[in-house]
Parts: C-alpha cells; structure tokens; sequence
C-alpha cells in the first residue's frame, strides 16, 4: 500500500532548530493524525466493522481508490511549545522539496490537504508553482480551499492549473440532545458517549467568568477564564468564536463542569463539527443556541441533561457547504472561478494514528485507530481518490479532461 516515504526538514530546522522527539518524529512517521486521516480517504483499503471513538459511525471504512498506492511527502511539523490541536507548520522550501520529489518520483496523482493563511499571487504560492510543474507533467493536483470562511475571498490554493476543493456535509448526524428543565428538547450532534446520571444546574458561560476575561471573549470558555467555584457541578454553555472547540471543553472540566454545551456563533450556522469531547458534551446550531440562553435567563434554577451521541443516517439537508469552507471570490484572478469543485469534509471517518489522540490536546490520553475530523482537508483527498479511480479507466486522459469529467 504505502510504497514510499520521505520527510523534509529542512527549512523547519533553519527556523526552529533540531525537532523535538517528543513533539514530532523525525522521520515520515505520523505523530499528529492528519496526514493518516487523508491518506486512507484517499487512497485506504477497505476495512470491515470499523469506528470512531465510542462506536459512532460503525460500518466498512474505504477509501476513494482502495486499490491505489500511496507515497507519503511529509513537510509539515509540530510547532514547537504548542499543542498539536492548533495545528502544524509548513516552510515553503520544505514543500517544495517534497512537491519536487513527488514529481520526479513520478506520482500519477499529488493530494495536497495544506492552505495558507491568506491568498497569495501567483509568483509567491510555492504550492502553485510546484503544481505548474506537475501540470507540465500531466501530473493532477488536488488542494484544500482552505478553512477560512464564510467570508469572502479567503481562498487558498487559487491556480488555474489545481483542482481546489471545498467542504460540504454527508446525510449522516450525530444525535445528541440537550433536556431542558422546561421539557423542551433541542437536538445538538456530538461523537461524545459520556454519560450524565441526572439532571444539573445550567449556567452560561459568561456568567461564571473569573474578573478581567475581555467582554467580548466572556462567553467563549478560553483557557483559564472560568470560575472553578462558580462551574463545579454544573453544565456550562459556550460560545464558538476564538479558541479550539475541543479546548473549550477542556475549560469546563478544569474548572469541574460536569456538562458542556458547544453553542454555534451566528457565521457557523448550521454547521455542526463533532468533536470527542472529555465529558459529557453536545453542540447547538445558532438558533438552538440563542433558544438554551433564552431559557437560562428566563428561570431562577436553570436545569439540564445532555444525552449522549448517536449516528443517524439519511440526515436531511444533505450536502449543504459548510461554513468554514473557504470563499470566492478568487482575489489573486476574479476571472478564474474558485473553489473548482466541493466533496465531503464535514464530521469525516478516518483513519488516524495512534500517537495522537481524538483531540489532539496534551492532556487527552485516548488513543483511537479512526477519528472524525472536519475540513477542507477531509475534502480534497475524496476529490484525489475519485481522481485515481478516472486515471485508472482512462490512463490516456489529460489532466483536464479529468478535472472537466469530476466537475460536470
């Protein structure tokens, strides 16, 4: 299956020195969970009677070609003195030696889930560069649109000459309904299997804030901000905003929440991302969200019970685009249409490695065979696998015929 492996460092070294051994493996070995989890959509064998953490989403696992080889390029790093939840760094002259490696190796087909953290021209996208070389060599590329939306032209990866990807939902859901002690129920999503034995006090989480958290974070439970003596024993409702969703959840424990309610700010919807949260947790759409904190500050004695999740299959809507997808316009060229096309990469089954956790905090010491991840990094590897799966019936196709036949 994996037929090579290479890493590139040193551009990363330059910057940061020697790498870590207890923050990345110095090697093409993954410590992080990414690179396993597009890699098996795109191209992993099928596997029988697989699951998330907690059983959710049970079923054979496959990827888009499973008969496919995969050479793995690792160029992206842990950022030294920072959890692996917020993310890997990636030096453009180490991107490049893989992408040029990849091309002289002779792949027929180069995924690449990676975005920058804003539009770059032409002449200064070492990703675009590297793909003109590939389309010189009917080689495709695959690349994310990045996760920076919903607003407007925060496109990554704009070349004419890549396949540029978005993310859209599955039909498949994640019940996990809040109780209030009203009776009303509002149906959130989680990949949570915690169990809470009753119903407890429910507070919003810019009600318990220790003094001097910013008035514009209060209700986001950032690291550090909520009162131990204000949350113990309680269910805590945050807002989406600033910080990882998962570190938010991590909050509410340390400060001895029992229960964790995850509400959507007004850009992110309707989309839910799950997370394997470390207690008992659901998340809300906006509009469940604004119903909940109605309900705080319509009683005395706020009361509630999460449930834990459970998969539903034939959700409907399905696909809608999913808020983080980064937009169009294409600010490098207007009259170049971006993103090219949109597969799934909301709430995604994969493969993932074991060194990781589902989280990805430090102070989580599950480990798990297949996670749910969310992005256009879920995304772009479905595109490369159906990609595989055209160059195999027609190996004569220019690259442009394939992506023509995957757009239409």
């Amino acid at each position: 299956k994996i037929i090579g492996a290479r890493y590139y460092v040193k551009g990363f070294q330059n910057a940061y020195g020697p790498v870590n051994a207890t923050e990345d493996y110095l090697s093409p070995r993954d410590i992080d969970g990414h690179g396993t989890h597009t890699a098996s959509t795109a191209a992993g064998r099928q596997v029988s009677d697989v699951a998330a953490f907690g059983g959710f989403a049970k079923g054979t696992a496959s990827g888009g070609a499973p008969l496919a080889r995969l050479a793995i390029y690792k160029a992206c790093w842990a950022i030294p003195n920072q959890p692996k939840a917020d993310g890997n760094t990636c030096f453009d002259e180490d991107m490049l030696a893989a992408l040029d490696d990849a091309i002289a190796d002779g792949v027929h087909i180069l995924s690449v889930s990676i975005g920058t953290a804003k539009p770059l021209p032409f002449e200064h996208d070492v990703i675009g560069l590297a793909a003109l070389e590939a389309a010189k060599r009917n080689i495709l590329v695959v690349c994310s649109a990045g996760n920076s939306g919903p607003a407007p032209g925060t496109l990554s990866n704009p070349a004419p000459w890549i396949i540029t990807v978005g993310a859209s939902s599955l039909d498949r859901a994640f019940f996990a309904p809040v109780k209030l002690g009203n009776a009303l129920k509002l149906i959130g999503q989680s990949v949570t299997p915690y169990k809470m034995k009753k119903m407890s006090a429910l507070v919003y989480a810019g009600d318990v804030v220790v003094p001097g958290v910013p008035q514009n974070v209060t209700g986001q439970c950032l690291p550090g901000s909520l009162d131990p003596n204000k949350v113990k024993g309680k269910i805590v409702v945050c807002t989406r905003g600033a910080g990882l969703r998962v570190g938010k959840g991590l909050e509410v424990k340390r400060a001895g929440g029992v229960g964790f309610v995850l509400a959507n700010a007004k850009a992110n919807g309707n989309e839910i991302a799950c997370d394997a949260h470390l207690l008992p947790a659901t998340a809300l759409t906006y509009d469940s969200g604004i119903k909940i904190l109605e309900y705080i500050n319509s009683t005395k004695n706020p009361m509630a019970v999460v449930s834990p999740g459970r998969t539903v299959l034939k959700y409907k809507p399905a696909p809608f685009m999913a808020g983080f997808t980064s937009r169009g316009p294409n600010v490098v060229d207007p009259n170049i249409l971006k993103p090219d096309i949109t597969a799934p990469g909301l709430n995604i089954l994969a493969a993932w490695s074991e060194a990781s956790s589902p989280s990805k905090l430090p102070e989580d010491k599950r480990s798990v065979k297949y996670n749910i991840y969310s992005g256009t990094s879920m995304s772009c590897p479905h595109v490369s696998g159906a990609a595989a799966l055209l160059k195999a019936i027609h190996p004569d196709w220019s690259i442009a015929a394939i992506k023509s036949a995957l757009m239409t």
